[in-house]
């Protein structure tokens, strides 16, 4: 006759949670990071450098090390989405930031689209983010 060993029980209670909730913790999710622009302003022209931050809106923390795979510069919030600009990336000047030369042709407001991959999460964090350029 076998007899009910609690502590055994028990031990195998708390490894099969253990088990559940390492396979169930909470990770980041693609909508846990956003784009910021650094400036929201800058001049017009050739050669301006637009920096966003990629930060966790969890911790507030920036993120570095993300793979940028899409980016488009339009100006799309003065109803005009096919004016568009070159944009190229440029070296982190510091962790979590991302810069690019882009050349705004144009006074007015400037929509920045980003798409980025953060290094071992899964989705893709999806910005548009509206800057204005000045004279």
């Amino acid at each position: 006759m076998k007899t009910f060993n609690f502590t055994h029980a028990l031990g195998a209670v708390l490894i099969g949670v253990a088990l559940i909730g390492s396979s169930t913790l909470a990770r980041a999710d693609a909508k846990d990071y956003e784009f910021q622009l650094v400036q929201k302003e800058m001049k017009k022209g050739d050669g301006a450098i637009v920096a966003v931050r990629l930060v966790d809106k969890r911790t507030g923390k920036p993120v570095p090390d993300a793979v940028i795979f899409a980016k488009r510069i339009d100006m799309a919030p003065d109803n005009m989405p096919t004016m568009t600009a070159p944009l190229e990336p440029l070296p982190s000047t510091e962790p979590g930031v991302y810069r690019f030369k882009t050349n705004l042709t144009m006074e007015g407001g400037w929509q920045l689209s980003l798409g980025a991959k953060v290094q071992g999460e899964t989705g893709t964090v999806e910005n548009k983010l509206v800057l204005k350029a000045t004279p």
